[in-house]
């Protein structure tokens, strides 16, 4: 294992980078026809991990970084690989699939070194407003594209932000009491795509040691809980903690239910009468102290409040993901200097 070492800083953050994106790539690799690149996947996840914790946004500034330092990265790297700038601009793209595993990864590494209480997991969905001008529905109508829109935003709106338009990821973190809040896995989309077609694809990917799901009202769907309340791999048992919406109104006349439907409605009331309980309010509270202050910490320290750092959908997957990504290494980072909070703003900054 890599250990860190006073004043290593973004040596440090790529050297640990290096075994986990080999392993996604292992994972993942790549397929088709064709001959494959000099520069391998894993190393182009690697050189974005780095630029992004320098904190260049836009790919032009990125590339001039890394091949400013073109000859210690190789070091770092243990390879003579180098992408060159118009391989980098069009792999950019293509490289948020090694990155969502490789946050996967180094989810697992830190649950198996003991730095992640997972018992607990928090999910929620955070939005990024898009780069450039806004495209209103009145220009949509007509088919008119002003200069500067990001064609792959949407729009949505929230209680929080009101009408915003651009992209959102979802975050499944760590909810242990007292622990530092580790990324567990993420994924990014158009500001508009729902929790019910997002999350449903992480519940598989969850850790098998956790036992609850901490959510939001917007996550209350009969589909969802059902889902997480499966037998894990392991054979325990998980529960779904959703305060659970009212129905908007009542039916006029009561109809027969199905048996289907009426086992559904059975174990709706038992999850109701459980989220009752002083326990279940204690544990939902952690989503308080845990994935909302984190999206707030994340976004300040990678800068994502005012806006996206690219255009597209797949460029921001991949810088959001490279973000997470980063953060995680700053985590891990700070556990073997024996510091066990999530201070690493310090660190970002002194790199």
């Amino acid at each position: 294992m890599f250990v860190a070492k006073e004043g290593d800083g973004l040596e440090a953050l790529v050297r640990a980078a290096v075994p986990l994106c080999r392993e996604a790539e292992r994972l993942h690799p790549r397929v088709g026809p064709g001959r494959k690149p000099a520069a391998p996947d894993w190393l182009l996840a690697v050189l974005i991990m780095a630029a992004t914790a320098k904190r260049r946004k836009s790919k032009s500034a990125q590339y001039r970084f890394l091949d400013r330092h073109r000859a210690v990265l190789r070091e770092w790297t243990e390879t003579e690989a180098f992408p060159g700038r118009t391989q980098y601009f069009d792999r950019f793209r293509r490289a948020h699939r090694l990155l969502q595993a490789a946050v996967e990864l180094q989810a697992r590494r830190a649950i198996a070194h003991g730095w992640a209480d997972t018992r607990a997991a928090a999910v929620d969905k955070s939005l990024v407003p898009t780069r450039g001008t806004h495209w209103h529905r009145r220009d949509r109508i007509r088919g008119h594209v002003p200069a500067g829109v990001d064609v792959e935003a949407t729009w949505t709106y929230s209680e929080y932000h009101g009408w915003l338009e651009g992209y959102g990821y979802e975050v499944v973190v760590s909810a242990g009491k007292g622990a530092a809040v580790w990324p567990l896995c993420a994924s990014v989309e158009p500001a508009n795509v729902r929790e019910h077609r997002t999350f449903p694809a992480k519940i598989e990917r969850l850790p098998p040691q956790v036992r609850y799901v901490l959510a939001d009202s917007g996550y209350d769907a009969n589909d969802l809980a059902e889902a997480v309340e499966r037998r894990t791999s392991d054979g325990g048992s998980r529960k779904f903690v959703c305060p659970l919406q009212k129905p908007k109104r009542k039916a006029r006349r009561p109809w027969r239910e199905t048996r289907r439907r009426q086992a559904r409605r059975l174990r709706r009331d038992r999850r109701r009468a459980w989220m009752s309980r002083p326990f279940a309010r204690r544990l939902y509270a952690r989503r308080g102290v845990t994935v909302e202050p984190f999206n707030e910490w994340f976004k300040t320290l990678f800068e994502f409040h005012d806006r996206a750092w690219h255009r597209g959908l797949d460029n921001n997957r991949t810088q959001i993901l490279a973000a997470l990504f980063t953060y995680q290494l700053l985590l891990a980072y700070n556990r073997r200097r024996g510091r066990n909070d999530a201070q690493v703003a310090y660190l970002l900054d002194g790199l």
